[in-house]
């Protein structure tokens, strides 16, 4: 269905849903594109929900949407709301069902050129070392006990049972664990869905792989973060909490959609609701999330030792030689308490991102100090076979976006159409023509994530990077490919 209702283009970045658009709305909307990309935003109808997102308690500034945006459960992917942390809300919708799913990139001292033969070896020794697909169990059995200890621990569990070391913790949004969790707060039937999944990529949109860098637009940034030239190999893995992280999102829906009548809250839909976020439903919801985004960085760090442990068999060196340290590992559904100065004073608020990624300056604390110079490594992975980017966080995004900027290239065509618009054959067929090595767990999951099916990428960063939400720093493109 698309989207009629009221638009006004800002400047050649930025558009605006009036306030006046609806009568619930207690502010507008702002949806960063282009003339030529919300086009395809309007025909999603996902502007719908970016206003709808303005009708709702306590929301502090606008209802953001990055050029990502796409129709989604609630608000829509690519929305970005920050609600004050007293008379705001929580809202599941808002987080998204894979909570924090997110992006770990590792840099190497590897150069392409002189590993093309390798490829096919990495990739075939990485997929037999690290399981993925729908419902896949990983190498690792838990125990609820230790479920717990995964959900309170995040990254830091898999550090100390000797997957990764505690440098890789400083190269980690949070350093890989909110300390908010409380495994309590997570149901029985959320943590026996994860218990066996943990260490595993999935399906989906998900994926590990191989790049090589293909530009460098920002030097100082790039050197910063360990890019040092262009045919540099780079390894990306892109996953999230798996049916953990699910599972805990259907709970709090649920638990939400009865807080609305607690509560007497009116929302326009009912994807979109919550719970105030000091009363019971609001906090068990919160604290449930933060231990979902736990499991996902414990997933991608145990990933990331497997990965490594493939290049030294494969290699025949230690990841130490190798160069394999993590650039950064950011998230892009998730929750979060933070401050912010908003109309000249500092103020708290519950950040929801969905679809969306961290892009903080280097001016705040949440920064790892060897990054304060230049800003916070921002991690875009595009669709299969086409480019990903390294981006920085940027004073503009505090300001404008509660240092807020896409997530990635964003879907355009559903899952199910894009199984009737593309065959196995031509997939396959464009990866080799672009030299990359691809090994898939199924035919089926390749077809739906097809690059057809995606918007382009590089329309995408390049509307972030003209809105001045962050800065480009350098493109990748893969040249091995490894997915669920």
């Amino acid at each position: 269905m698309t989207w009629t209702g009221a638009m006004t283009k800002l400047d050649d970045y930025r558009f605006e849903i009036p306030r006046s658009f609806k009568p619930c709305m207690t502010t507008s909307a702002v949806i960063y594109s282009d003339d030529k990309m919300i086009r395809s935003v309007k025909e999603d109808n996902a502007p719908e929900q970016a206003a709808n997102v303005a009708c709702m308690p306590g929301i502090v500034g606008k209802s953001l949407a990055m050029p990502d945006i796409h129709w989604g459960y609630g608000f829509p992917i690519g929305g970005v709301a920050a609600f004050d942390a007293e008379s705001g809300v929580i809202s599941p919708g808002g987080i998204g069902y894979d909570i924090n799913c997110g992006v770990k990139l590792v840099r190497t001292d590897l150069r392409a050129e002189d590993h093309a033969q390798d490829i096919k070896k990495l990739i075939d020794m990485i997929f037999d070392n690290v399981p993925s697909g729908v419902g896949e169990k990983g190498k690792v059995r838990l125990s609820i006990d230790e479920m717990d200890d995964v959900l309170e621990g995040g990254a830091e569990w898999a550090v100390s049972k000797g997957y990764g070391s505690k440098e890789d913790l400083t190269s980690c949004e949070e350093s890989g664990r909110m300390r908010t969790a409380d495994s309590s707060k997570v149901e029985m039937k959320a943590k026996q869905r994860g218990a066996p999944q943990l260490g595993t990529l999935g399906a989906g949109n998900h994926f590990l792989e191989i790049q090589k860098v293909d530009k460098i637009f920002y030097p100082e940034a790039a050197k910063a973060f360990g890019i040092d030239s262009v045919g540099q190999i780079t390894v990306m893995i892109h996953t999230g909490s798996r049916g953990c992280g699910h599972q805990i999102a259907s709970d709090s829906i649920r638990t939400m959609e009865g807080a609305l009548k607690t509560y007497g809250i009116d929302v326009p839909d009912r994807q979109l609701a919550c719970a105030p976020v000091n009363s019971e439903e609001g906090m068990d919801c919160f604290k449930a999330m933060s231990a979902g985004a736990n499991y996902a960085w414990a997933n991608r760090q145990m990933i990331l030792h497997w990965v490594r442990q493939s290049f030294e068999t494969a290699l025949g060196m230690n990841p130490e030689d190798l160069g394999m340290r993590v650039v950064y590992d950011v998230c892009h559904n998730i929750c979060k308490l933070e401050e912010h100065e908003f109309e000249g004073k500092k103020r708290k608020v519950y950040v929801h991102r969905k679809g969306a990624t961290r892009a903080f300056d280097g001016t705040r604390p949440e920064v790892p100090e060897k990054y304060r110079k230049v800003g916070q490594p921002v991690m875009i992975p595009g669709d299969m076979g086409t480019a990903s980017y390294v981006l920085v966080g940027t004073p503009k995004a505090m300001k404008e976006t509660w240092g807020s900027t896409c997530h990635g290239a964003g879907r355009m065509m559903s899952r199910t159409k894009a199984t009737k618009s593309f065959s196995y054959a031509q997939v396959l067929s464009m990866m080799q023509s672009r030299n990359i090595y691809i090994k898939a767990a199924s035919k089926e999951g390749l077809v739906e994530e097809a690059p057809g099916a995606y918007k382009d990428v590089d329309a995408v960063v390049n509307v972030a990077h003209g809105a001045g939400i962050s800065r480009m720093v350098a493109r990748m493109v893969p040249i091995g490919v490894m997915k669920g």
